[in-house]
């Protein structure tokens, strides 16, 4: 992807699948499930100039990855296939609960 190359609605589509795909492939240290379903990703983003925006959370703000894990999600994201850049925002607000979190998660603690 060259800077100034615009995406259409199908390549913004793939490049947010692919994404949501590379997200599923992160953990979180202390519970064995990964972010995506773990409920800690708010949006995902694909803008035209194919620069991906996340805005995520962490379980509590003294989470022991809370500077780790936001520039492991940005260098994940930029490895997806014509994606051109990543910003990463940790936001508090909402915070995160275990009702964020998706059933195939739920089901995997045993929550079910």
């Amino acid at each position: 992807m060259e800077s100034g190359d615009k995406l259409n609605k199908v390549e913004r589509l793939a490049i947010e699948s692919d994404t949501i795909e590379a997200l599923k492939r992160i953990y979180d240290p202390e519970i064995p499930v990964n972010i995506y379903d773990l409920g800690l990703i708010y949006s995902v983003d694909v803008r035209e100039d194919a620069i991906v925006h996340v805005e995520m959370t962490l379980t509590a703000p003294g989470c022991p990855v809370a500077v780790s894990m936001p520039i492991e999600v940005e260098e994940s994201i930029k490895q997806v296939r014509g994606v051109f850049d990543a910003i990463v925002d940790v936001v508090w607000d909402p915070p995160w609960t275990p009702d964020r979190m998706s059933e195939a998660a739920k089901l995997e603690l045993g929550w079910l």
